[in-house]
């Protein structure tokens, strides 16, 4: 009698085993869901698309994505693009950049059935989300290591335009500079486009011929700052994606995105009618932004500060723009005890903290 309870049991159990099988295997025929995606740039410009695809790639291994890519999509013909992915049967659209944002949401309101994900955008509704990260903070953390790293205190830095976003990073570098090392400077020149290798090489080359810079930084989707820094034997600090690889003897650490820590837990909850219409910025204790390892060119002291000053952003009771904090002009913009708001770091950031140099021709 025992063994015929036990066989029982047995069989019991693998008949659950089967049916929890069976309901958690995806159906054969059943089809993936169709993701389009819109990039500003090239899927392997080591730099912001790639960014971006690579973070993708991931989410659609995990969550069994068909995703379609058009790449270097302009202002004239993502409408176009966005239509065809329509066309195509895409129940998601990505876009990575801002300057897709009217056309964004012109086309969300235009397919409501259509899910809308849009990078560096402001727009929200039933069908749309937009989302960023406090990048800010991780150029914080890469000045600090290029304010110890330097021995000529002339620090280079490569920019796309002196908008908010860039002048945000653009002052964090400079403050993460100025904590280990005041008697530095950072010496900016603008390039007046995001992905222009010619104009970027020619102005990181007069930067450097002019300077007696010994680290470079850069906030623009062209690597050629980084090439250009190799070539001369100079220290450089990268964007987006870490490229040490390309240049070991050169390259210290970079700011970089890991965007899988977004599109996978957000995916996911769209594909399961959970879909969030926010506009989120998001910190470094999502793991989004996150800075690349220091290569073994970097000094002994560094990591170990740096670690410090990362614990206490993902605490939560620290912000780069804490104050007091003044200008380049010598003026106090804010105050001891105060903080700058994420309106003001977001839309009205049109000045620079001590310190910075606009290098000008």
């Amino acid at each position: 009698m025992k063994k015929i309870i036990i066989i029982a049991v047995i069989i019991l159990a693998l008949l659950v085993v089967g049916l929890i099988a069976i309901n958690v295997e995806p159906q054969e025929n059943e089809e993936a869901v169709k993701v389009g995606v819109v990039l500003n740039g090239y899927k392997d410009d080591k730099s912001w698309s790639q960014s971006h695809y690579d973070g993708l790639q991931k989410t659609a291994e995990k969550l069994g994505l068909n995703i379609t890519y058009k790449e270097y999509v302009t202002t004239d013909n993502v409408a176009a693009e966005i239509q065809q992915f329509v066309e195509d049967g895409c129940k998601i659209i990505v876009a990575n950049s801002a300057i897709y944002g009217e056309m964004i949401e012109v086309a969300a309101k235009k397919y409501p059935e259509v899910y809308f994900y849009h990078a560096t955008g402001v727009g929200e509704g039933k069908n749309l989300t937009s989302y960023f990260g406090r990048m800010y903070q991780m150029r914080y953390l890469t000045g600090i290591a290029a304010g110890l790293q330097t021995k000529t205190n002339e620090i280079g830095y490569v920019a796309a335009f002196p908008i908010p976003e860039v002048n945000r990073g653009l002052n964090a570098f400079t403050l993460g500079v100025k904590s280990v090392n005041p008697d530095a400077k950072v010496y900016v020149r603008w390039i007046n486009s995001w992905n222009s290798d010619d104009v970027t090489a020619k102005v990181t080359e007069e930067l450097l011929g002019d300077r007696n810079i010994d680290v470079l930084a850069m906030h623009t989707d062209s690597v050629e700052p980084l090439r250009i820094a190799n070539e001369k034997n100079v220290m450089s600090i990268g964007y987006n994606i870490d490229n040490s690889s390309l240049y070991p003897d050169t390259y210290l650490t970079a700011a970089v995105w890991d965007w899988e820590k977004y599109y996978t837990p957000h995916i996911q909850k769209c594909l399961q009618g959970k879909f969030e219409g926010v506009n989120c910025w998001e910190s470094s204790d999502t793991g989004i932004i996150s800075i690349a390892p220091l290569s073994d060119k970097v000094h002994s002291d560094i990591e170990k500060k740096i670690q410090q000053e990362l614990e206490r952003l993902n605490s939560g009771t620290f912000d780069v723009f804490y104050g007091p904090i003044y200008d380049n002009a010598g003026n106090l913009r804010i105050a001891q005890g105060e903080s700058m708001t994420d309106n003001a770091m977001l839309n009205e950031f049109d000045w620079y903290v001590e310190g910075v140099v606009i290098d000008e021709e």
